[in-house]
C-alpha cells in the first residue's frame, strides 16, 4: 500500500513506497502525520519544488460497501497505488430512526413527557434523501476530500449506471456501439449473477458454468423479461427443458424460494440508484474532471484483465481501462462506526431501560473508538495490546484487538495512538481462488491482518 506524503506546509505530494517512507523517517527527513491511513510529512521539501504525475481516484458506489482505488495514469494503462473499501452503516441509521420513532410514540401514548408530532409542518428540499441514503453520499465524499488532501488527485472516475435496464428488457436493441460490441450481454448477465447468488437456482451448484434459463419456458410463450430469467447449470437446464418449473422442481421449499425471488425487490440496487446522481453532483463540485462508466463495462474490464471480484478492484476497472499493474495488494477497510449516540440508556429485550450512560464522552482523556496502546506490566493481561478502546466511567477499559477483546485494562496503562474519527480500520489481504465458470474467474477471500505485507507493485515517486 502506498504511503501518502505531505510537504512541510501540509500540501500533498506524490505517494511513495513503504520502504522509501521508512528510510525518510529513519533519516529524519519526515515526521509521522497520521497512522491509519499512514501519512508522513516531509521537513525539507515544498510542493512548489516537486514534480507530479496524473493521479485518478476511482469509485465503485455500493449499498453496503463502496470501493475506492487511487491509481496513477500511464500511457499504456494504470498503476494501482492504494485500495480501500468504505463500509457504510445505512442499516444502523435506519434502525436507530425506527427505534426513536417508537420511543416518541410510546411517550405520547403513555402520557409521559410529551413531544408533539411535527410531520405536518415539515418540508423537504429538492433532492432530499433519507438519512440512511444521505449517509452513503456524505461518507463517500468525506473520504474523497481526505484523499484529495493527502494526494494530488487530478481526476475522478465513478460507476454511474450499475445496470442498463433498457438493454436488459430488450437485448436486441441497437444504436450504440457497446450494445453490439464486446459488452453485449454483460448488463443482463451481471444482474442475474448478483440476483441469484452466482449459483444454480435448481441444485445450488457453485463454481460451475451457469447459463441463463427461462423459468417459464420460451417454448410455452415465456417472456424474455428479466423477471422470467434465472441461472442454471448445464445438466439442470437440459433436464428441465420446456417443462414448467412447478413440474420440474419437486422440493416445495425450493420452488417457493424461486417463485418469490423472481420479482423480489433489490433494496441494495434501489439504494445505489437513489444516491448515484447525488454523489455525481457532489463529485462535480470538487471542480475535477469526472469520468463515468456502467456496471457492464466494469465487469468486462475485470474479466478481460482476469482480476478477482472485489469492491476496490471493481473501482480499478471503472471507465476506460487499457491495462492494470500493481493490483495484487491488500485493501484497507474503512468501516463507519459513528461518533457515539445521543441515547441515554440501554434497553432490555422488552424495551425497558436497564442503565444510564455517562454524560461525558471522554474518561481520563480517552473516548470510545480511540486507538490506544496498553502496556500491562503484570497480571493475567500482561503484555502490549493495541486496538480500539471502549471507555467506562470507572477507568477500567476494554480494548478491541485484532485477535479479540481484552477487558478490564486500567486507564493508566493506555497511551493514545490515534483519536477516534468515526471509522474503524483493518487490512484485508488478497488471496486468489480459481473457479471454473464461464471463463477463468477468481474471488476475494478476506481475513484480518496485524500488519501490511510487503508490496511488490510499481508505485510513483516524487523528485525528493
Amino acid at each position: 500500500m502506498a504511503v501518502f506524503v505531505l510537504d512541510r506546509q501540509g500540501l500533498p505530494l506524490m505517494p511513495c513506497t513503504e520502504k522509501r517512507a521508512r528510510l525518510l523517517l529513519e533519516r529524519g527527513r519526515a515526521r509521522v502525520h497520521r497512522l491509519v491511513p499512514f501519512v508522513i510529512r516531509l521537513t525539507d521539501r515544498r510542493a512548489q519544488d516537486s514534480s507530479f504525475q496524473p493521479l485518478r481516484l476511482k469509485l465503485d458506489p455500493g449499498s453496503k460497501t463502496t470501493g475506492m482505488a487511487l491509481v496513477r495514469e500511464k500511457a499504456d494503462g494504470i498503476a494501482v497505488l492504494s485500495l480501500m473499501d468504505l463500509v457504510h452503516r445505512g442499516r444502523q441509521i435506519s434502525e436507530a430512526l425506527t427505534q426513536r420513532r417508537a420511543f416518541r410514540r410510546r411517550r405520547r401514548g403513555a402520557k409521559l413527557r410529551y413531544r408533539a408530532p411535527r410531520f405536518n409542518n415539515r418540508t423537504r428540499a429538492a433532492g432530499w434523501l433519507a438519512p440512511s441514503l444521505q449517509h452513503r453520499v456524505d461518507s463517500t465524499m468525506s473520504w474523497v476530500r481526505r484523499v484529495m488532501r493527502w494526494a494530488p488527485v487530478s481526476a475522478l472516475s465513478m460507476e454511474l449506471v450499475r445496470f442498463d435496464t433498457q438493454a436488459m428488457q430488450n437485448p436486441d436493441i441497437s444504436g450504440l456501439e457497446y450494445q453490439r460490441g464486446e459488452l453485449f450481454g454483460y448488463e443482463l448477465r451481471e444482474y442475474l449473477l448478483e440476483k441469484w447468488g452466482r449459483k444454480c437456482a435448481y441444485c445450488d451448484a457453485e463454481g460451475v458454468p451457469v447459463q441463463i434459463e427461462h423459468i417459464h419456458a420460451g417454448a410455452r410463450r415465456g417472456s424474455k423479461r428479466v423477471s422470467n430469467l434465472t441461472l442454471s447449470c448445464a445438466p439442470c437446464n437440459l433436464d428441465k427443458g420446456a417443462r414448467d418449473v412447478r413440474e420440474f422442481v419437486k422440493d416445495q421449499a425450493r420452488l417457493t424460494r424461486i417463485l418469490s425471488k423472481t420479482k423480489a425487490p433489490l433494496r441494495d440496487a434501489a439504494a445505489v440508484n437513489s444516491t448515484r446522481w447525488a454523489l455525481l453532483n457532489a463529485l462535480k463540485e470538487t471542480e475535477l474532471a469526472v469520468e463515468t462508466g456502467s456496471g457492464g463495462r466494469t465487469k468486462w474490464n475485470r474479466t478481460r484483465l482476469e482480476m478477482p471480484k472485489a469492491h476496490a478492484l471493481d473501482a480499478v476497472c471503472v471507465g476506460e481501462v487499457k491495462a492494470v499493474c500493481g493490483w495484487q495488494r491488500p485493501t484497507l477497510e474503512l468501516r463507519c462506526t459513528g461518533r457515539g449516540s445521543y441515547q441515554r440508556t440501554r434497553l432490555t429485550a422488552q424495551g425497558f431501560p436497564r442503565g444510564y450512560l455517562t454524560r461525558k464522552k471522554r474518561v481520563h482523556g480517552f473516548q470510545t473508538g480511540d486507538r490506544v496502546r496498553a502496556v500491562v506490566p503484570k497480571g493475567k493481561k500482561a503484555g502490549a495490546h493495541v486496538g480500539r478502546v471502549a471507555v467506562r466511567a470507572s477507568g477500567s477499559f476494554n480494548i478491541q484487538t485484532p485477535v479479540g477483546v481484552v477487558q478490564g485494562i486500567a486507564h493508566r496503562h493506555c497511551t493514545m495512538v490515534q483519536r477516534a474519527d468515526g471509522y474503524g480500520y483493518s487490512t484485508v489481504p488478497l488471496t486468489k481462488e480459481r473457479e471454473s465458470g464461464n471463463g477463468t474467474k477468481s474471488r476475494l477471500a478476506a481475513q484480518a491482518a496485524l500488519s501490511h505485507p510487503r508490496m511488490n507493485a510499481e508505485v510513483s515517486r516524487s523528485n525528493r
